[in-house]
């Protein structure tokens, strides 16, 4: 089995891991940190804005089972990429909606998708599109921080909702 990993920045880390872990041939997805100068970043350091680094989730699939499309669907139907730095009340550069690629042709699907879907948000997608220069993984507690926190206040405020969108329009995506 071969596996690739992609990186995609859309606001909240809980949130996009959670878009992402349930899907067919993602094999994890992991919170972490990219896209800025800092070396071993923390959550507080990159929520207080100064380290340039993005919350990103590091999606590893099997490409035979879900495509590098497909996630690309999926991150841009659970976060709104007309929003620079800032997702719901999530504002800051560390939650601008981001794809890291980590080759050519992860870079041309990624720019061909978003010219595609562009005229849908009325020309308005501001999605940063970067090489991979380092995935920082986050501290423990934020991993399958949904799946251990459904009733926390803002799982159920900002993240049920995306997931209840996905399950609905990607139920032939979604692992049995």
């Amino acid at each position: 089995m071969t596996t690739q990993t992609a990186v995609f920045g859309g606001g909240c880390f809980w949130c996009t891991e959670a878009a992402f872990q349930d899907l067919k041939g993602v094999h994890s997805a992991v919170p972490g940190y990219a896209g800025g100068k800092a070396q071993q970043p923390s959550y507080q350091q990159v929520t207080s804005g100064v380290t340039g680094h993005a919350e990103v989730v590091k999606v590893t699939f099997d490409p035979e089972m879900i495509s590098y499309e497909d996630l690309l669907k999926v991150l841009f139907t659970v976060h709104d990429p007309t929003t620079r730095n800032r997702q719901g009340n999530d504002i800051g550069t560390q939650y601008r909606s981001i794809i890291l690629f980590s080759d050519e042709s992860q870079k041309k699907t990624a720019e061909d998708f978003i010219a595609r879907i562009n005229p849908k948000f009325d020309g308005r997608i501001v999605t940063e599109v970067e090489p991979l220069a380092e995935f920082f993984e986050s501290e423990d507690y934020h991993h399958d921080y949904f799946k251990k926190n459904p009733n926390a206040g803002y799982c159920q405020v900002i993240i049920s909702p995306k997931v209840a969108k996905l399950r609905k329009e990607f139920a032939g995506l979604l692992k049995d």
